[in-house]
Protein backbone atom coordinates (compact mmCIF):
# COMPACT_ATOMS: atom_id res chain seq x y z
CA UNK A 1 0.00 0.00 0.00
CA UNK A 2 2.73 2.45 0.69
CA UNK A 3 3.92 1.40 -2.98
CA UNK A 4 1.06 2.79 -4.16
CA UNK A 5 0.69 5.90 -1.76
CA UNK A 6 4.28 6.97 -3.11
CA UNK A 7 3.23 6.69 -6.82
CA UNK A 8 -0.12 8.49 -6.39
CA UNK A 9 1.64 11.25 -4.13
CA UNK A 10 4.85 11.50 -7.12
CA UNK A 11 1.83 11.71 -9.62
CA UNK A 12 1.42 15.42 -11.78
CA UNK A 13 -1.41 16.78 -13.44
CA UNK A 14 -2.25 20.17 -15.18
CA UNK A 15 -2.30 23.66 -13.11
CA UNK A 16 -4.39 25.01 -14.99
CA UNK A 17 -8.00 23.55 -12.86
CA UNK A 18 -6.01 25.21 -9.53
CA UNK A 19 -5.47 28.33 -11.23
CA UNK A 20 -9.17 28.38 -12.63
CA UNK A 21 -10.23 27.61 -8.90
CA UNK A 22 -8.37 30.31 -7.16
CA UNK A 23 -9.27 32.96 -9.59
CA UNK A 24 -12.81 31.89 -9.24
CA UNK A 25 -12.24 32.12 -5.07
CA UNK A 26 -10.71 34.87 -5.04
CA UNK A 27 -13.32 36.59 -6.97
CA UNK A 28 -16.12 35.47 -5.17
CA UNK A 29 -14.68 36.11 -1.19
CA UNK A 30 -13.79 39.86 -2.50
CA UNK A 31 -17.82 40.05 -3.76
CA UNK A 32 -19.17 38.45 -0.55
CA UNK A 33 -17.33 40.97 1.91
CA UNK A 34 -18.02 43.71 -0.52
CA UNK A 35 -21.56 42.67 -0.02
CA UNK A 36 -21.57 42.24 3.67
CA UNK A 37 -19.92 45.88 3.93
CA UNK A 38 -22.44 47.25 1.25
CA UNK A 39 -25.55 46.21 3.38
CA UNK A 40 -24.39 47.93 7.06
CA UNK A 41 -24.03 44.92 8.08
CA UNK A 42 -20.76 45.33 9.48
CA UNK A 43 -21.86 48.10 11.77
CA UNK A 44 -25.09 46.20 12.49
CA UNK A 45 -24.20 43.12 13.61
CA UNK A 46 -20.79 43.79 15.28
CA UNK A 47 -20.44 47.17 16.04
CA UNK A 48 -23.94 48.23 17.27
CA UNK A 49 -24.43 45.34 19.77
CA UNK A 50 -22.99 45.58 23.16
CA UNK A 51 -23.18 41.83 23.43
CA UNK A 52 -21.41 39.07 21.41
CA UNK A 53 -22.22 35.14 21.92
CA UNK A 54 -18.78 33.41 21.44
CA UNK A 55 -17.71 29.95 21.05
CA UNK A 56 -16.75 27.70 23.35
CA UNK A 57 -12.87 28.56 24.37
CA UNK A 58 -12.61 31.72 21.85
CA UNK A 59 -14.51 33.98 24.14
CA UNK A 60 -11.14 36.02 23.28
CA UNK A 61 -12.08 36.41 19.84
CA UNK A 62 -14.25 39.92 19.82
CA UNK A 63 -15.26 42.46 17.35
CA UNK A 64 -12.94 45.45 17.21
CA UNK A 65 -15.01 48.44 17.54
CA UNK A 66 -14.47 50.50 14.73
CA UNK A 67 -11.38 48.68 13.49
CA UNK A 68 -13.33 45.71 12.41
CA UNK A 69 -13.68 47.78 9.18
CA UNK A 70 -9.90 47.35 8.80
CA UNK A 71 -10.51 43.89 9.31
CA UNK A 72 -12.67 43.25 6.38
CA UNK A 73 -10.91 45.79 4.56
CA UNK A 74 -8.03 42.99 5.34
CA UNK A 75 -9.66 40.30 3.93
CA UNK A 76 -10.98 41.95 0.72
CA UNK A 77 -7.01 43.37 0.16
CA UNK A 78 -5.75 39.21 0.57
CA UNK A 79 -8.69 38.05 -1.47
CA UNK A 80 -7.97 41.14 -4.04
CA UNK A 81 -4.38 39.45 -4.09
CA UNK A 82 -5.29 35.54 -4.28
CA UNK A 83 -7.20 36.03 -7.58
CA UNK A 84 -4.28 37.53 -9.17
CA UNK A 85 -2.04 35.44 -7.50
CA UNK A 86 0.20 38.14 -6.07
CA UNK A 87 2.16 36.74 -2.78
CA UNK A 88 -0.02 34.41 -2.74
CA UNK A 89 0.76 32.15 0.12
CA UNK A 90 0.46 35.17 2.27
CA UNK A 91 -2.50 36.20 0.91
CA UNK A 92 -3.95 32.84 1.28
CA UNK A 93 -2.41 32.67 5.09
CA UNK A 94 -3.95 36.48 5.75
CA UNK A 95 -7.29 35.92 4.34
CA UNK A 96 -7.63 32.48 6.46
CA UNK A 97 -7.00 34.18 9.63
CA UNK A 98 -8.66 37.50 8.93
CA UNK A 99 -11.47 35.34 7.81
CA UNK A 100 -11.92 32.85 10.35
CA UNK A 101 -11.80 35.82 13.07
CA UNK A 102 -14.83 37.44 11.56
CA UNK A 103 -16.23 34.03 11.64
CA UNK A 104 -15.66 34.01 15.20
CA UNK A 105 -16.68 37.24 16.60
CA UNK A 106 -20.56 36.52 17.21
CA UNK A 107 -21.63 33.17 17.28
CA UNK A 108 -24.80 34.61 16.14
CA UNK A 109 -23.42 34.75 12.41
CA UNK A 110 -22.67 30.98 11.92
CA UNK A 111 -23.67 29.64 8.77
CA UNK A 112 -22.09 26.27 7.46
CA UNK A 113 -20.72 27.92 4.16
CA UNK A 114 -18.59 30.38 6.63
CA UNK A 115 -17.12 27.17 7.94
CA UNK A 116 -16.16 26.12 4.18
CA UNK A 117 -15.00 28.93 3.65
CA UNK A 118 -12.51 28.56 6.65
CA UNK A 119 -11.72 25.12 6.25
CA UNK A 120 -11.35 25.51 2.07
CA UNK A 121 -8.85 28.21 2.60
CA UNK A 122 -6.75 26.66 5.15
CA UNK A 123 -6.45 24.03 2.73
CA UNK A 124 -5.93 26.24 0.50
CA UNK A 125 -2.30 27.70 2.26
CA UNK A 126 -0.56 24.32 1.26
CA UNK A 127 -1.75 24.27 -2.04
CA UNK A 128 0.14 25.67 -5.26
CA UNK A 129 -2.13 27.61 -7.01
CA UNK A 130 0.05 30.50 -7.22
CA UNK A 131 2.28 29.27 -9.56
CA UNK A 132 0.60 29.23 -12.37
CA UNK A 133 -1.30 32.06 -14.30
CA UNK A 134 -0.17 34.35 -11.62
CA UNK A 135 1.07 37.91 -10.99
CA UNK A 136 3.69 35.62 -8.66
CA UNK A 137 5.10 34.32 -12.18
CA UNK A 138 4.97 37.29 -14.06
CA UNK A 139 6.74 39.54 -11.80
CA UNK A 140 9.67 36.69 -11.23
CA UNK A 141 9.59 36.74 -15.25
CA UNK A 142 10.24 40.37 -15.36
CA UNK A 143 8.43 42.80 -18.10
CA UNK A 144 9.99 42.20 -21.14
CA UNK A 145 12.59 39.59 -19.73
CA UNK A 146 16.10 38.45 -20.49
CA UNK A 147 16.96 34.89 -21.02
CA UNK A 148 18.10 34.59 -17.80
CA UNK A 149 15.07 35.99 -15.90
CA UNK A 150 13.17 33.85 -17.85
CA UNK A 151 14.83 30.49 -17.07
CA UNK A 152 13.89 31.91 -13.64
CA UNK A 153 10.92 32.53 -14.08
CA UNK A 154 9.92 28.98 -15.66
CA UNK A 155 11.04 27.59 -12.55
CA UNK A 156 8.14 29.05 -10.89
CA UNK A 157 5.54 29.33 -13.45
CA UNK A 158 4.93 25.61 -13.02
CA UNK A 159 2.13 23.83 -15.59
CA UNK A 160 2.05 20.56 -13.86
CA UNK A 161 1.21 20.27 -10.13
CA UNK A 162 1.48 17.15 -7.62
CA UNK A 163 -2.38 15.47 -8.54
CA UNK A 164 -3.25 15.22 -4.97
CA UNK A 165 -3.11 18.56 -4.71
CA UNK A 166 -6.30 18.80 -7.32
CA UNK A 167 -7.62 15.97 -5.48
CA UNK A 168 -7.81 17.34 -1.87
CA UNK A 169 -10.35 19.88 -3.18
CA UNK A 170 -12.17 17.02 -4.71
CA UNK A 171 -12.53 15.42 -1.80
CA UNK A 172 -13.45 18.04 0.13
CA UNK A 173 -16.80 19.14 -1.51
CA UNK A 174 -17.30 15.11 -1.77
CA UNK A 175 -17.29 15.32 2.48
CA UNK A 176 -19.46 18.10 2.27
CA UNK A 177 -21.83 16.96 0.14
CA UNK A 178 -21.95 13.46 1.45
CA UNK A 179 -22.20 14.21 4.65
CA UNK A 180 -24.88 16.50 4.41
CA UNK A 181 -27.38 13.99 2.66
CA UNK A 182 -26.77 11.17 4.82
CA UNK A 183 -28.09 13.92 7.57
CA UNK A 184 -30.97 14.24 5.72
CA UNK A 185 -31.28 10.31 6.21
CA UNK A 186 -33.68 11.25 9.26
CA UNK A 187 -37.38 10.67 9.19
CA UNK A 188 -38.42 14.21 9.35
CA UNK A 189 -36.85 14.95 6.46
CA UNK A 190 -37.92 11.71 4.61
CA UNK A 191 -41.37 10.80 6.09
CA UNK A 192 -42.77 14.21 6.93
CA UNK A 193 -40.96 16.42 4.29
CA UNK A 194 -40.51 18.61 7.64
CA UNK A 195 -38.97 21.31 7.54
CA UNK A 196 -39.94 21.75 3.81
CA UNK A 197 -43.43 21.44 4.62
CA UNK A 198 -42.86 24.79 6.72
CA UNK A 199 -40.99 26.37 4.50
CA UNK A 200 -41.92 25.92 1.11
CA UNK A 201 -45.69 27.65 1.38
CA UNK A 202 -44.65 30.49 2.15
CA UNK A 203 -42.76 30.88 -1.52
CA UNK A 204 -46.47 31.09 -3.03
CA UNK A 205 -44.98 34.64 -4.49
CA UNK A 206 -42.28 33.21 -6.76
CA UNK A 207 -43.06 33.47 -10.61
CA UNK A 208 -44.31 30.20 -12.49
CA UNK A 209 -43.76 27.31 -9.65
CA UNK A 210 -44.77 29.52 -6.34
CA UNK A 211 -48.33 27.74 -6.95
CA UNK A 212 -46.50 24.70 -6.86
CA UNK A 213 -44.61 24.69 -3.33
CA UNK A 214 -48.03 24.33 -1.37
CA UNK A 215 -48.28 21.02 -2.73
CA UNK A 216 -47.62 17.97 -0.58
CA UNK A 217 -46.18 16.10 -3.32
CA UNK A 218 -43.55 18.67 -3.97
CA UNK A 219 -42.47 18.77 -0.60
CA UNK A 220 -41.65 15.42 -0.29
CA UNK A 221 -40.57 15.66 -3.98
CA UNK A 222 -37.85 18.59 -2.87
CA UNK A 223 -37.17 16.74 0.24
CA UNK A 224 -36.17 13.20 -1.49
CA UNK A 225 -34.45 15.08 -4.10
CA UNK A 226 -32.62 17.31 -1.93
CA UNK A 227 -31.55 13.70 -0.10
CA UNK A 228 -29.92 11.91 -3.28
CA UNK A 229 -28.49 15.14 -5.10
CA UNK A 230 -25.53 15.12 -1.88
CA UNK A 231 -25.23 11.97 -1.62
CA UNK A 232 -24.47 11.65 -5.44
CA UNK A 233 -23.72 14.81 -6.97
CA UNK A 234 -20.18 13.86 -6.12
CA UNK A 235 -19.74 10.31 -7.66
CA UNK A 236 -21.60 11.69 -10.50
CA UNK A 237 -18.71 14.86 -10.97
CA UNK A 238 -16.09 11.91 -10.36
CA UNK A 239 -17.28 10.16 -13.51
CA UNK A 240 -16.62 11.75 -16.93
CA UNK A 241 -19.71 10.30 -18.92
CA UNK A 242 -22.10 12.01 -16.14
CA UNK A 243 -19.92 15.18 -15.35
CA UNK A 244 -21.78 17.21 -17.61
CA UNK A 245 -24.87 16.54 -16.62
CA UNK A 246 -23.97 16.32 -12.97
CA UNK A 247 -22.91 20.17 -13.53
CA UNK A 248 -25.85 21.08 -14.66
CA UNK A 249 -27.43 19.30 -12.20
CA UNK A 250 -25.21 21.73 -9.86
CA UNK A 251 -26.52 24.50 -11.50
CA UNK A 252 -29.95 24.12 -11.37
CA UNK A 253 -30.15 22.82 -7.86
CA UNK A 254 -28.00 25.68 -6.55
CA UNK A 255 -29.91 28.58 -8.15
CA UNK A 256 -33.53 26.66 -7.31
CA UNK A 257 -31.96 27.01 -3.73
CA UNK A 258 -31.02 30.71 -3.91
CA UNK A 259 -34.35 31.66 -5.16
CA UNK A 260 -36.32 29.86 -2.53
CA UNK A 261 -34.09 30.70 0.59
CA UNK A 262 -32.08 33.48 1.41
CA UNK A 263 -28.35 32.26 1.96
CA UNK A 264 -26.05 34.73 0.22
CA UNK A 265 -23.27 33.78 -1.62
CA UNK A 266 -23.64 29.91 -1.06
CA UNK A 267 -24.90 28.55 -4.44
CA UNK A 268 -22.12 30.02 -6.53
CA UNK A 269 -19.31 28.84 -4.05
CA UNK A 270 -20.37 25.46 -4.68
CA UNK A 271 -20.94 25.69 -8.63
CA UNK A 272 -17.92 27.37 -9.31
CA UNK A 273 -16.14 24.64 -6.60
CA UNK A 274 -18.14 21.73 -8.67
CA UNK A 275 -16.19 23.39 -11.93
CA UNK A 276 -12.82 21.40 -10.86
CA UNK A 277 -13.98 18.17 -11.55
CA UNK A 278 -14.21 19.07 -15.16
CA UNK A 279 -10.90 18.01 -17.26
CA UNK A 280 -7.78 20.12 -17.43
CA UNK A 281 -8.47 21.02 -21.18
CA UNK A 282 -11.58 23.16 -20.59
CA UNK A 283 -10.02 25.10 -18.03
CA UNK A 284 -6.65 25.37 -19.88
CA UNK A 285 -9.72 27.36 -22.32
CA UNK A 286 -10.89 29.59 -19.48
CA UNK A 287 -6.72 30.25 -18.70
CA UNK A 288 -5.82 31.40 -22.53
CA UNK A 289 -8.98 33.17 -22.89
CA UNK A 290 -7.91 35.42 -19.38
CA UNK A 291 -4.64 35.46 -20.33
CA UNK A 292 -5.27 37.01 -23.85
CA UNK A 293 -7.70 39.35 -22.47
CA UNK A 294 -4.75 40.94 -19.93
CA UNK A 295 -1.91 40.10 -21.90
CA UNK A 296 -0.57 37.84 -19.81
CA UNK A 297 2.33 36.21 -21.77
CA UNK A 298 1.99 32.97 -23.10
CA UNK A 299 5.33 31.56 -22.44
CA UNK A 300 4.66 31.08 -19.14
CA UNK A 301 1.17 29.04 -19.86
CA UNK A 302 3.67 26.56 -21.70
CA UNK A 303 6.39 25.79 -19.45
CA UNK A 304 6.01 21.88 -19.43
CA UNK A 305 8.14 22.46 -16.13
CA UNK A 306 6.77 20.32 -13.08
CA UNK A 307 6.50 21.79 -9.49
CA UNK A 308 9.40 21.06 -6.92
CA UNK A 309 9.16 21.45 -3.14
CA UNK A 310 11.26 23.89 -1.91
CA UNK A 311 11.81 21.44 1.10
CA UNK A 312 11.03 18.17 1.12
CA UNK A 313 10.95 18.33 5.06
CA UNK A 314 8.95 21.54 4.89
CA UNK A 315 6.47 19.17 1.85
CA UNK A 316 6.31 16.29 4.14
CA UNK A 317 5.22 18.48 7.17
CA UNK A 318 2.38 19.79 4.65
CA UNK A 319 1.39 16.38 3.78
CA UNK A 320 0.87 15.36 7.19
CA UNK A 321 -0.83 18.27 8.06
CA UNK A 322 -3.10 17.94 5.39
CA UNK A 323 -3.99 14.51 6.56
CA UNK A 324 -4.27 15.37 9.73
CA UNK A 325 -7.17 17.95 8.14
CA UNK A 326 -8.78 15.14 6.63
CA UNK A 327 -8.85 13.02 9.63
CA UNK A 328 -10.98 15.70 11.50
CA UNK A 329 -13.31 16.28 8.86
CA UNK A 330 -14.35 13.08 8.56
CA UNK A 331 -14.40 12.52 12.36
CA UNK A 332 -15.95 15.74 13.84
CA UNK A 333 -19.22 15.31 11.97
CA UNK A 334 -19.51 12.41 14.08
CA UNK A 335 -19.19 13.52 17.35
CA UNK A 336 -22.78 14.07 18.58
CA UNK A 337 -23.33 10.34 18.61
CA UNK A 338 -20.54 10.83 21.86
CA UNK A 339 -24.08 12.66 23.69
CA UNK A 340 -27.06 11.31 25.07
CA UNK A 341 -30.66 12.90 23.52
CA UNK A 342 -31.66 13.48 20.11
CA UNK A 343 -29.37 15.75 18.06
CA UNK A 344 -32.12 18.02 16.51
CA UNK A 345 -33.53 19.13 20.25
CA UNK A 346 -29.95 19.60 22.43
CA UNK A 347 -27.72 20.39 19.37
CA UNK A 348 -24.76 18.68 20.88
CA UNK A 349 -22.74 18.22 17.94
CA UNK A 350 -24.85 19.97 15.45
CA UNK A 351 -22.63 22.57 14.05
CA UNK A 352 -19.68 21.84 11.73
CA UNK A 353 -21.84 18.54 10.99
CA UNK A 354 -22.44 19.92 7.38
CA UNK A 355 -25.68 19.64 8.75
CA UNK A 356 -27.84 22.10 6.59
CA UNK A 357 -31.37 23.30 6.89
CA UNK A 358 -32.85 20.36 8.55
CA UNK A 359 -35.10 21.58 11.12
CA UNK A 360 -37.21 24.75 11.96
CA UNK A 361 -36.80 25.32 15.50
CA UNK A 362 -38.64 28.18 17.50
CA UNK A 363 -37.91 28.99 21.17
CA UNK A 364 -39.61 31.14 23.59
CA UNK A 365 -37.10 32.14 26.77
CA UNK A 366 -37.60 34.51 29.91
CA UNK A 367 -34.96 34.99 32.51
CA UNK A 368 -35.68 35.71 35.87
CA UNK A 369 -32.88 36.87 38.10
CA UNK A 370 -32.48 36.21 41.95
CA UNK A 371 -30.95 38.04 45.01
CA UNK A 372 -29.45 35.35 46.38
CA UNK A 373 -29.16 37.48 49.72
CA UNK A 374 -32.36 39.67 49.54
CA UNK A 375 -34.75 37.27 47.67
CA UNK A 376 -35.85 39.88 45.32
CA UNK A 377 -36.71 38.63 42.02
CA UNK A 378 -37.55 39.98 38.60
CA UNK A 379 -37.45 39.57 34.94
CA UNK A 380 -35.16 40.82 31.90
CA UNK A 381 -36.20 42.12 28.95
CA UNK A 382 -33.93 40.65 26.61
CA UNK A 383 -34.10 43.62 24.09
CA UNK A 384 -32.27 45.59 26.44
CA UNK A 385 -28.82 43.05 25.43
CA UNK A 386 -29.56 41.35 22.43
CA UNK A 387 -30.27 42.40 19.00
CA UNK A 388 -33.38 40.72 17.35
CA UNK A 389 -31.75 38.02 15.48
CA UNK A 390 -29.12 37.43 19.15
CA UNK A 391 -32.34 36.99 20.66
CA UNK A 392 -33.90 34.74 18.42
CA UNK A 393 -30.80 32.85 17.75
CA UNK A 394 -30.41 32.03 21.76
CA UNK A 395 -33.93 31.19 22.26
CA UNK A 396 -33.52 27.59 21.19
CA UNK A 397 -29.83 27.24 21.59
CA UNK A 398 -28.70 25.74 24.76
CA UNK A 399 -24.92 26.92 24.74
CA UNK A 400 -26.20 30.52 23.57
CA UNK A 401 -29.07 30.48 26.84
CA UNK A 402 -26.26 29.51 29.17
CA UNK A 403 -23.71 32.20 27.64
CA UNK A 404 -26.85 34.90 28.11
CA UNK A 405 -27.56 33.86 31.62
CA UNK A 406 -23.61 33.98 32.81
CA UNK A 407 -23.72 37.13 30.87
CA UNK A 408 -26.74 38.49 32.65
CA UNK A 409 -25.29 37.10 36.47
CA UNK A 410 -21.93 39.32 35.68
CA UNK A 411 -24.13 42.28 34.52
CA UNK A 412 -26.59 42.23 37.97
CA UNK A 413 -23.80 41.40 40.36
CA UNK A 414 -21.64 44.82 38.90
CA UNK A 415 -24.82 46.50 39.27
CA UNK A 416 -24.72 45.53 43.30
CA UNK A 417 -26.79 42.30 43.47
CA UNK A 418 -25.54 39.57 45.35
CA UNK A 419 -25.25 35.72 44.96
CA UNK A 420 -27.32 36.39 41.49
CA UNK A 421 -29.38 33.28 40.25
CA UNK A 422 -30.36 33.22 36.97
CA UNK A 423 -33.36 31.12 35.53
CA UNK A 424 -35.20 30.64 32.14
CA UNK A 425 -38.40 29.42 30.96
CA UNK A 426 -37.87 28.06 28.31
CA UNK A 427 -40.57 26.88 25.44
CA UNK A 428 -38.99 25.45 21.96
CA UNK A 429 -41.04 23.93 18.77
CA UNK A 430 -39.21 21.78 16.55
CA UNK A 431 -40.12 20.99 13.12
CA UNK A 432 -43.43 21.60 13.52
CA UNK A 433 -44.28 19.75 16.73
CA UNK A 434 -46.09 21.71 19.84
CA UNK A 435 -43.68 23.66 21.89
CA UNK A 436 -42.52 22.26 25.03
CA UNK A 437 -40.45 23.21 28.03
CA UNK A 438 -36.66 23.09 27.01
CA UNK A 439 -34.60 23.79 29.58
CA UNK A 440 -35.32 22.87 32.91
CA UNK A 441 -37.06 26.27 35.10
CA UNK A 442 -35.28 24.51 38.61
CA UNK A 443 -31.63 24.91 37.48
CA UNK A 444 -29.71 27.99 38.56
CA UNK A 445 -27.72 28.55 34.88
CA UNK A 446 -25.24 30.66 36.95
CA UNK A 447 -24.22 27.92 38.26
CA UNK A 448 -23.45 25.97 35.66
CA UNK A 449 -20.01 25.97 34.06
CA UNK A 450 -19.63 25.90 30.19
CA UNK A 451 -18.16 22.84 28.87
CA UNK A 452 -17.93 19.52 26.00
CA UNK A 453 -20.09 18.02 28.26
CA UNK A 454 -23.55 16.88 27.72
CA UNK A 455 -25.59 19.39 29.35
CA UNK A 456 -28.39 17.76 31.98
CA UNK A 457 -30.05 20.75 32.53
CA UNK A 458 -32.45 20.56 29.21
CA UNK A 459 -35.75 18.95 29.32
CA UNK A 460 -35.92 15.31 27.23
CA UNK A 461 -37.33 15.38 24.00
CA UNK A 462 -40.90 13.72 23.92
CA UNK A 463 -40.66 12.55 20.81
CA UNK A 464 -38.08 10.62 18.53
CA UNK A 465 -36.48 11.25 15.00
CA UNK A 466 -35.42 8.23 13.30
CA UNK A 467 -32.05 8.33 11.56
CA UNK A 468 -28.62 9.54 11.51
Amino acid sequence: MNRHLQTYLNSHTEAAPLAVFRVFFGVLMFVSILRFWSYGWIEKFYIAPDFHFSFYGFSWVRPLGEWTYLLFGICAASAIMITLGWKYRLAMITFFLSFTYIELMDKTMYLNHYYFISILSFLLIFLPAGNYFSLDTLLSAGKVGSRKRTSKASKRATQYIPRWTLDSIKLLLGIVYVYAGLAKLNSDWLLNAMPLKIWLPSKFDIPLIGDLLGQEWVQYAFSWIGAGYDLFIPFLLLWKPTRTFAFVTVVIFHILTRVLFPIGMFPYIMIVSAFIFFDASLHKKVIYAFAKAVKYPKQLLETTTIWQPVSIKKYKISLAVIAIFFCIQLLLPWRYALYPGELFWTEEGYRFSWRVMLMEKSGYAQFKIKDGVTGKRFYVNNADFLTPLQEKQMSFQPDFILEYAHYLRDHFTAQGHQNVEVYVESYVALNGRLSTTYIDPAVNLAEIKESFTHKHWIKPFNDEIKGL
